[in-house]
């Protein structure tokens, strides 16, 4: 499937996040919706990407949701959050219907699948912003600046 385009509407979806608790993006209408696809809890990259969404958390509370998807299930998320204290929900998408359904699943050169890490800015349940080959460091600058 290929990748969601700005202007298409944001692929629906409910997702459990690392506290249990089920999270769907029709509930979330008040304020943009930024959504980051990163391939792995506790790697460098995504650990990386995901400090510095943690760092810009008071930055990002009046204008978007933040939320990290990854295949990873809950108790990898659990541990991960408390390692580094991330401060955003990360959701689990274990079957990686959503990351498929977003166009972000896919086969990578190593020759496994796996994410495309890309974000999304959602707005009133459209695609509003789509970066792609996202490089972890300073990614959640580039967003923040973007809203």
């Amino acid at each position: 499937m290929p990748i969601s385009q700005s202007g298409d509407p944001a692929p629906l979806f409910t997702l459990m996040n690392d506290e249990g608790k089920s999270v769907s993006l029709a509930g979330l209408s008040d304020k943009p919706i930024v959504l980051f696809f990163y391939p792995k809890d506790d790697t460098p990259g995504c650990t990386v990407e995901c400090k510095e969404f943690r760092d810009a958390r008071a930055q990002f509370l009046d204008k978007a949701h933040v939320f990290g998807v990854s295949p990873d299930d809950m108790a990898s998320h659990q541990a991960f959050r408390d390692k580094y204290a991330l401060n955003f929900p990360l959701l689990s998408d274990p079957g990686h219907a959503v990351a498929e359904r977003y166009g972000v699943w896919g086969l990578k050169p190593s020759g496994n699948h796996g994410i495309f890490r890309t974000t999304f800015i959602i707005r009133d349940g459209k695609i509003a912003r789509v970066f792609e080959a996202v490089k972890p460091e300073g990614h959640a600058a580039e967003v923040l600046a973007s809203l």
